[in-house]
This record gives C-alpha cells, sequence and structure tokens, in this order.
C-alpha cells in the first residue's frame, strides 16, 4: 500500500496540479487559470434544506491526496448549485493513472462520502469514460449503478463537405426565419430573450433535472463563459422572437471549438432550423480555422443525434456514462 495522506485542497496553490489530473479525464484539456477563474465565479458555500429535508443550496467542497513527497496525485470534488435537484450532489473523483490501485481513490472517495452523509445528501451522481472499465468497476463495487449514456462525437472539419446541406440554411429563410449573432443584436434586452429561449429549451434534454439559473448565473456560465464570444452565438428569429440558437466555445490550448449548446422551440421543430443553426456554427469554426468541433447528446436524443452524425458526418468517440449512488430515499 502506498504511502498518502488526504486533506482539503488549498486554493489557487493546488491549481497547477489539478489541471493535469483533469486533463487525464477530460475530452478537452483546461489550464490551472481556467479552474481558477471558474472558482472565482463562485460564492462561498451556503446549504439549506427544504421542507421535506431535501439538501438544497450550495457548496463545492475539494480534497487532494499527496504522496509521500508531498505530489498531489489524486483530486475530488462534490458540488452543487442552487438549481441542481434537490438532495443532489455531483463528484467527480481522478486519481493520476501511474498511482492507482493503490487505496488512493478508495480513501479519496470514502472523505466524499462521508461528507455527503453528514450534509444528509439523497444522491451522488458522478460520470465515467465508457472506455474506462476500471473506473466504471471503481464505482460499481460502491454501489453505483449507470443510469444514462452521454454520447460523444467529433467533426473534422478540413474534410467537411457538406455544401448542400446548407439548403438548410435557406430554406428556413425563405419561410420567414432570420438569423443573426448575439454581437449583431447585443444588450440586455436581447440577452434576456435569449435567456428565456434557453429556459425553455432545456426543459427538453433528455434526463434534464433540476431548476435552471436566474439570468445572472445564466450569463456566467453561459455567453459570458471562457472560450464563448458574441459573434460565435447564432440565433434564429422569427420576427423579433427568438426561436433557436446555436453556442460555440473555443479551446485556446487546442484551437478546437466545442458545440455547447442547440435549442430550437418546440413549435418550431421539424423545420430543419436545428441543422441551419448548427450548420453556421459550422462555418464560423472553419472562417477560424478551427481544426475540429466536438459536441455531447444524451442517448435518449436521437433527433440530435440524427442531425450530428448521419446529416452533418460527426463521427463516434468514446462518451461518457451517469453513475448514480442513492444514498437515503429522497
Amino acid at each position: 500500500m502506498a504511502a498518502f495522506h488526504i486533506r482539503r485542497m488549498r486554493q489557487p496553490d493546488d491549481y497547477p496540479a489539478i489541471a493535469p489530473l483533469q486533463n487525464t479525464i477530460w475530452s478537452e484539456p483546461t489550464t490551472p487559470e481556467r479552474l481558477k477563474d471558474d472558482e472565482d465565479k463562485i460564492p462561498p458555500g451556503r446549504l439549506d434544506y427544504d421542507d421535506k429535508g431535501n439538501l438544497t443550496g450550495w457548496d463545492r467542497p475539494k480534497w487532494v491526496a499527496e504522496d509521500e513527497q508531498g505530489q498531489v496525485v489524486a483530486y475530488a470534488i462534490a458540488w452543487r448549485a442552487p438549481w441542481t435537484e434537490p438532495g443532489t450532489l455531483m463528484c467527480t473523483l481522478v486519481v493520476r493513472p501511474d498511482r492507482r490501485r493503490n487505496g488512493i481513490g478508495g480513501a479519496l472517495y470514502e472523505a466524499v462520502h462521508q461528507w455527503a452523509v453528514e450534509v444528509r445528501a439523497s444522491r451522488l451522481i458522478g460520470h465515467v469514460r465508457e472506455s474506462d472499465e476500471a473506473s466504471a468497476a471503481f464505482a460499481q463495487r460502491r454501489d453505483y449503478v449507470k443510469e444514462r449514456h452521454m454520447f460523444e462525437s467529433v467533426l473534422d472539419l478540413a474534410s467537411f463537405d457538406g455544401s448542400s446541406l446548407f439548403d438548410a440554411v435557406r430554406e428556413a429563410e425563405r419561410s420567414g426565419i432570420r438569423f443573426a449573432t448575439l454581437a449583431e443584436e447585443p444588450g440586455e434586452e436581447n440577452e434576456r430573450k435569449l435567456y428565456e429561449l434557453y429556459k425553455i429549451t432545456h426543459r427538453d434534454i433528455p434526463g434534464y433535472s433540476g431548476g435552471f439559473p436566474w439570468f445572472e448565473e445564466w450569463k456566467k456560465w453561459s455567453i459570458e463563459l471562457h472560450g464563448v464570444r458574441p459573434e460565435w452565438i447564432h440565433i434564429a428569429k422569427d420576427g423579433e422572437r427568438y426561436i433557436g440558437v446555436v453556442t460555440l466555445q473555443l479551446n485556446e490550448q487546442t484551437g478546437a471549438m466545442y458545440h455547447d449548446y442547440t435549442g430550437v422551440l418546440q413549435e418550431y421543430r421539424g423545420r430543419r432550423i436545428a441543422l441551419a443553426l448548427k450548420l453556421l456554427g459550422v462555418q464560423t469554426a472553419r472562417a477560424w480555422n478551427v481544426p475540429y468541433l466536438r459536441t455531447h447528446n444524451d442517448s435518449m436524443n436521437g433527433p440530435m443525434l440524427r442531425i450530428n452524425r448521419e446529416m452533418i458526418g460527426f463521427r463516434a468517440e468514446p462518451g461518457e456514462y451517469k453513475m448514480v449512488r442513492e444514498l437515503r430515499p429522497s
């Protein structure tokens, strides 16, 4: 058994060690600076309970494991946002690949689990890569079950040839739909229109649960998110009404973009508006010499998977499983 000890994370000192750990499990790399910037947006935690005794509020405790040389070799976080489903905690745990199977992950998970029990959480949710059988087995030994499958897809832009697909843009325009970017429609009034579109269309995402952020929080984690620019947010309009959106996010390390969000109001679906928006996103990415686009889709979101893979040509990549452990009845 390797010598190690577990302690609470020290911010910001531990970010340079945590970013490489996160990059072993995330599809797109991050940096210590980006982790710190994201964390700085979040006020100190404040947990509470609803009238049924379910955990509410927010908090983000973090732990690390250090080896005998004082090197950080593992990291864990348990968190919830104010809009997270009552009772639920999200968690992430990662151990440096060369230090696994030495008891570090189990001890670190026990710290997370103990805290979750102390705050009376009813459910822990994590994610594992579908290609990572060892991590899935680790979770299942701790009573996690696979609840959902999130597919990952990549579009290589150098080889993309979808010229005929752009008929979808022209068809939408002939029907009266107009396309713009948020850069062309600045101001809080339009941001609030976009917020309402996000809020309504989020309800239709398979597996989505909990509430929705208020405007100021949504703005921080969507249109003000690191790597997002107003000119990379494509909006479909019917008159002055916002009826569809696609948002792109740039990763400065890879030069690639993440296809962050696609939403179309239900009464406008079946008219290839989502396809048109996605193609405008592809056009934008190519104009910025982006090598590839990456995105995720829930396995239950058949229409979006068909657009991405069958029509546009995104290739399948290993996705991830949503793993859930029930701690007590909600």
